[in-house]
């Protein structure tokens, strides 16, 4: 299966520069039908896109901004959000105009439904894809997964630590990994979280007696629970002034693998913001089939498996 990556990857590549070289290339690029990316400059009054391919400039017209654009299933924002912004297309044609200026004429539907069809259609849950989120709301993340084609990050699938908001995880064009949960006719819903290593994992990473960083995710009558990573979450004594988001220190009091909890005492609060660290990644192959996050010896099993075709 053919890979196709999200918009902006290709950008700064030599390969992608060549293309965008000459009159010459770009005619070699026309005729192979390769897809090649630049940036918009500028989106008319009719929604066309403009593009500068090097000393001349490709139009791409609205129709041919996105898949469903032409139908109403997608908004007109879907064309007008990409000045200044990369975008993939093929060139479908190079002429003069009236004054002699050359210009090409680019469909970015074109090389969107080339990856729908070769790639977005034939995947299936479990494979391990790289996506670029492309906007937030509070219910997840928006993902391109290929040539521009977005699909939903939910929020309860993006850590196991519980999140408020997908933008204490991320930010727009980060950068990611995320595997397919489903896939409905090239409509793909995406998690990320099995890919944030397990309970036994996580907790490797610390001992007790140490003094770490955590952030406070909630606050409960019975405590406070206190996030060390992304996957792993401790219950913290009560202090006064803990508020969800809040940085803080704490000590590790115990850590017990049969129930999958980990005891902490707060010792210092810091109305500092948290920074957004890039995810770290526990799992480097391309298809994962289950995903078991409770250790071996816990009685609760949580687990994620995958419908693998």
């Amino acid at each position: 299966m053919t890979k196709y990556m999200p918009e902006g990857i290709m950008i700064r590549t030599a390969e992608n520069k060549s293309r965008l070289s000459s009159l010459t290339a770009l005619n070699e690029v026309m005729r192979e039908g390769k897809i090649i990316e630049s940036y918009a400059f500028m989106c008319d009054s009719e929604h066309n896109l403009y593009v500068k391919l090097g000393d001349i400039t490709g139009i791409i017209p609205k129709n041919e901004g996105a898949i469903g654009i032409k139908d109403g299933s997608v908004r007109d924002i879907a064309v007008i959000s990409r000045v200044n912004r990369p975008v993939c297309f093929v060139i479908t044609d190079i002429y003069k105009t009236s004054s002699g200026a050359v210009q090409a004429s680019l469909s970015r539907l074109a090389a969107q439904q080339r990856c729908m069809e070769n790639y977005v259609k034939k995947l299936s849950p479990g494979d391990v894809i790289n996506a670029r989120i492309t906007h937030l709301e509070h219910f997840g993340a928006f993902a391109d997964i290929g040539c521009g084609i977005v699909s939903l990050l939910p929020i309860d699938t993006i850590s196991v630590s519980r999140i408020d908001h997908p933008s204490q995880r991320f930010k727009v064009g980060d950068s990611i990994k995320a595997v397919v949960k489903s896939n409905d006719n090239g409509r793909i819903c995406l998690t990320h979280k099995e890919l944030l290593g397990t309970w036994e994992e996580n907790a490797d990473n610390f001992s007790v007696g140490q003094t770490v960083t955590g952030i406070v995710r909630s606050v409960e009558s019975y405590g406070a629970f206190i996030e060390l990573t992304p996957n792993l979450a401790g219950l913290a004594e009560l202090k006064t002034g803990l508020k969800p988001g809040m940085k803080v220190s704490v000590y590790i009091k115990n850590i017990i693998p049969q129930k999958m909890k980990i005891k902490l005492i707060v010792i210092d609060c810091f109305d500092e913001d948290t920074e957004i660290s890039p995810p770290e990644y526990y799992f480097f192959g391309d298809k994962i089939s289950k995903f078991r996050y409770s250790p071996e010896n816990c009685n609760k099993i949580i687990e994620t498996s995958f419908d693998v075709q």
